[in-house]
């Protein structure tokens, strides 16, 4: 057999448990749990049948996504999903013998990305309290990294951090790409866009994955300077997005009430589960975004498997650093919290797991 290169015979690659999750609820990879705006499910609908036998156009989407940015269209790239967005940021600035600074644990795709750019990955661990590790990190920003990526709110941690203080680090380290990962941004509302278009070294991620129910459409963009964007887009292939992530884009971007009412219910579930779990005094850290880690208390992969039984899925974070013995729970609506929280009491009562194991055999 015909040998890859050094770097991807290397390379373990990311894979995400994607199988089998089809009628659960889905608490576990932090997506919209109701779906996106009849707007969308309307347009798609409706597409002629030139539509699909046409390539797609775009400007109409980059128009639309730079509104709801608050940038110009030229600060705009759209791309098949942020996965391949951040792909293309590492084959546009990677380069061997590089480094990428992140953090550990962070958002699992960076480190694959990098290393197959052949460059090394100088991952900080988060602090003991999750806080972000400020000394370390500025201390590792001295040996000038190619690239840093920082995922805002973290994830899975969820930890929050200023765009201000990235904003001044980038300034402080003008050889450093700052990529900054914002796809969680409609669920905080903090982000370094638009600061980030007057830089040279500070590019941010976005997704209409999350809080717009656009997941499976895999839809990203990233906002920057004309110049990263641009060549960023460079390295794309010249119809990446489909016609039907496209429309469905606009449409969405059309209705964005509808993504401030989900957003807004996000919120009070979100309240709901902090309530619920200090009542159960069960440890949890949550910051931004529309999840958070909860420590059961118990082996975590019996605890995911028998909220899994009860038709729920979380994330176990088993094995990770610093947040090992927990899980990632998402926030869907106040609803589907309280089904979580009574499938909970159920698994975390004394022989619970043991019944679980015995009915799946």
């Amino acid at each position: 057999m015909i040998q890859a290169r050094p770097a991807v015979e290397a390379l373990h690659r990311y894979v995400a448990p994607l199988e089998g999750r089809r009628g659960l609820l889905r608490l576990d990879f932090n997506e919209n749990t109701l779906g996106p705006s009849p707007k969308v499910l309307a347009a798609i609908r409706a597409l002629p049948p030139e539509a699909y036998a046409t390539y797609p156009e775009y400007a109409g989407l980059v128009e639309a996504y730079a509104a709801h940015a608050g940038v110009g269209p030229e600060h705009v790239a759209v791309f098949n999903g942020a996965d391949a967005a951040i792909r293309s940021i590492f084959d546009a600035f990677g380069a061997p013998g590089g480094t990428l600074l992140t953090t550990a644990p962070t958002f699992g795709y960076y480190a694959p990305c990098a290393q197959i750019a052949g460059m090394t990955v100088d991952a900080v661990p988060y602090a003991s309290d999750l806080s972000f590790p400020w000394a370390a990190f500025t201390e590792r920003l001295r040996q000038k990294p190619r690239v840093c990526i920082i995922c805002n709110p973290n994830n899975p941690t969820s930890t929050l951090v200023a765009p201000a203080r990235i904003i001044e680090l980038a300034h402080q380290h003008p050889d450093t790409l700052f990529v900054v990962d914002e796809i969680y941004v409609s669920f905080t509302g903090q982000s370094v866009v638009p600061e980030a278009t007057r830089l040279e070294n500070v590019i941010a991620l976005r997704s209409l994955s999350k809080s717009m129910g656009l997941a499976g459409l895999r839809l990203g963009f990233v906002c920057g300077s004309p110049g990263l964007v641009e060549r960023a887009f460079r390295v794309t292939g010249p119809y990446d997005i489909n016609s039907f992530a496209v429309i469905a884009g606009k449409a969405a971007l059309s209705d964005v009430e509808y993504m401030d009412a989900y957003i807004a219910e996000v919120a009070a579930a979100k309240a709901l589960t902090h309530s619920e779990l200090d009542r159960l005094g069960l440890r949890y850290f949550s910051q931004g975004g529309n999840y958070l880690l909860v420590w059961p208390g118990r082996d975590v992969a019996e605890v995911e498997g028998g909220l899994r039984a009860r038709g729920i899925l979380v994330r176990s974070m088993a094995g990770k650093p610093v947040i090992d013995g927990s899980f990632r729970l998402s926030v869907g609506t106040r609803e589907q919290m309280q089904q979580f929280f009574a499938a909970l009491a159920e698994v975390l009562r004394p022989g619970a797991a043991a019944r679980s194991a015995s009915a799946s055999r």
